[in-house]
């Protein structure tokens, strides 16, 4: 899947500034009762699923669409279409991954893309690019205000109901009409419009008001254990963002490598790394299409690559046995050294989240850590008393990582087996929990993580763990078993939390993880092809988490339909 490779769209390169001049329009309740014809006309069929945008009963003051002031077209246009150029739509709701919450159907002949038709909205505008890309998709021209029939138009309406990423799509009277309160809303319309057109031609004559159920939706990639090409993450990137997917999270250090360009530490980065003009390329990409990429570097464990090049950083046990891919946390040098990092990178990520890893420590994977580890033991009393443990001063590694993320802008993120009870050292409340697994030693029940009132994002190992070469008894997941079975609920083993615990406030979204522990078992377009159907299945249950109706045949066949 993937949309125009040469849309890039430069006018975005710096859009995170940009992304702010509109200050995310606020999320009050608007109106919207369906246009004059569509309300006027008898209903024929209204489907209406769970979590949709609610009307309030007025349409608020400021709304961009249906400008009477014509703005000059982004490109020479033809004539009007004929509106009866084209047989009618069928009704019904309009078949795309992940499916629309909410969708009424009325008589009217729907609409098709035909020779003359536009997507217009304001070139100079914030929504020009996604004018242009959709016409480049559909074969229409871009263009300015205002719609004429057969044309697409594009507009934001401060106040419409459901927050940034909900959208209103009404097809009437001949024309679309995609509204939102903010940028990726309406682009999410675009997809549920083009993905209409690949499935059935059109879309239908009514009104689908839509909403994702979680807010965080994405793939988590490692790019340290196996090198991919910015080509092909910008390929996945393309795939995402077609399944209204808007998270891409880069594990890019770890034992087997480091694979980003560094200028601090430039003795730790593999023969294999992507550049930072390369990062650059692939974060204005995603921001254009409403991708957050998030960071990863791991510690105090997974730190094999900066080992290599700083041997004096390496844990040692009682005995002298190397700790693989830890760092001694009692060593200032390997703070500061991840600190530089934190630092330098930062600024090349400017989305929200900063994850700080904080799993498999070795130390802590010990039956005894501070029979195992005397030295550290010893410094942990010194520093919080008898009391004092080996957890106690990982824990307070991971709040110090925290607090540089933190005041480089950034919230914090890290895997639930670097979160422990008991201690005298607790994890800062705001670190965002990412639970992946069950089965580590010491590894916590997800209740205990929501019980205490934590922001908790799912990464459940026995459904979304891409492991390639399948060792310790993973196996490649599929798309039929996470449709069938998962849900954001489910965060450990097959049983879903408490439901009054994983709200869309409590467990805030979800990814399905590539890990590359055996880099060579899969080429990269094997596990492209491996994660196609699994990341269309994630986002159907995202975007709405209720069991799904439709056959998973049924389903896996229109997500093949639906792909650019």
């Amino acid at each position: 899947m993937g949309l125009p490779a040469g849309l890039a769209r430069t006018t975005r390169f710096n859009r995170f500034n940009r992304l702010h001049r509109i200050a995310r329009l606020a999320r009050i309740a608007r109106a919207a009762a369906p246009r004059g014809a569509v309300a006027a006309a008898a209903l024929l069929a209204t489907v209406t699923l769970v979590g949709c945008p609610r009307e309030s009963a007025t349409r608020p003051a400021q709304d961009d669409s249906r400008s009477p002031g014509a703005s000059q077209p982004v490109t020479p246009s033809s004539a009007p279409p004929s509106a009866t150029s084209r047989a009618p739509v069928p009704a019904g709701v309009p078949r795309t991954v992940p499916g629309p919450r909410s969708a009424t159907s009325v008589p009217g002949p729907g609409w098709r893309p035909a020779a003359g038709a536009r997507v217009v909205t304001d070139p100079e505008g914030p929504l020009a690019d996604e004018a242009r890309l959709l016409a480049v998709e559909l074969k229409m021209t871009a263009a300015g205000t205002p719609a004429r029939p057969g044309d697409i138009e594009l507009a934001l309406r401060p106040g419409q109901s459901g927050g940034d990423e909900a959208y209103e799509l009404t097809a009437d009277d001949h024309k679309v009409l995609v509204t939102s309160a903010g940028e990726a809303g309406v682009f999410y319309g675009t997809r549920t419009l083009a993905q209409a057109v690949r499935s059935g031609g059109g879309l239908p004559e009514g009104v689908v008001r839509d909403a994702p159920d979680r807010g965080q939706r994405g793939l988590n990639l490692d790019i340290a254990r196996k090198h991919f090409t910015a080509e092909w993450i910008e390929a996945r990137i393309r795939e995402l963002a077609d399944l209204k997917l808007n998270q891409l999270g880069l594990h890019f250090s770890d034992d087997q490598g480091f694979r980003i360009e560094s200028e601090s530490h430039p003795e730790i980065v593999s023969p294999q790394h992507l550049t930072k003009a390369e990062v650059r390329r692939i974060v204005a990409l995603a921001d254009s299409l409403h991708i957050t990429v998030v960071p990863e570097i791991d510690s105090p464990g997974h730190l094999g690559a900066v080992i290599k090049a700083h041997p004096g950083l390496q844990l040692k046990d009682a005995s002298g046995t190397a700790a693989r891919g830890a760092v001694d946390i009692a060593n200032p040098e390997a703070a500061r050294i991840v600190d530089d990092l934190l630092r330098e990178y930062a600024p090349l990520f400017p989305g929200a989240y900063f994850h700080l890893g904080a799993d498999e420590y070795r130390a802590l994977m010990a039956k005894d850590p501070e029979a195992s580890y005397p030295r550290l033991a010893q410094l942990a009393r010194q520093r919080y008393g008898d009391r004092g443990r080996v957890q106690d001063l990982a824990t307070a590694w991971l709040n110090d990582r925290a607090g540089v993320v933190r005041g480089l802008g950034k919230k914090p993120k890290a895997w639930n087996d670097g979160f422990f009870t008991g201690g005298v050292v607790s994890a800062d409340k705001d670190i965002e929990v990412e639970y992946w697994t069950g089965k580590e030693l010491g590894a916590r029940d997800p209740q205990e993580y929501l019980n205490e009132g934590r922001r908790v994002v799912n990464l459940n190992d026995e459904y979304l763990y891409y492991v390639l070469g399948e060792p310790n008894q993973f196996r490649y997941p599929t798309g039929e078993r996470i449709y069938r079975q998962w849900s954001p609920a489910v965060l450990r083993g097959t049983t879903a939390a408490p439901q009054d615990l994983t709200g869309p406030d409590r467990v805030t979204g979800g990814r399905l993880a590539v890990w590359c522990d055996f880099p060579d078992a899969q080429t990269p377009q094997q596990v492209a092809d491996g994660i196609r159907l699994p990341l269309a299945a994630v986002a159907q249950r995202l975007w709405d988490p209720r069991p799904p109706t439709m056959p998973w045949k049924e389903f896996s066949a229109l997500a093949g339909r639906v792909a650019p």
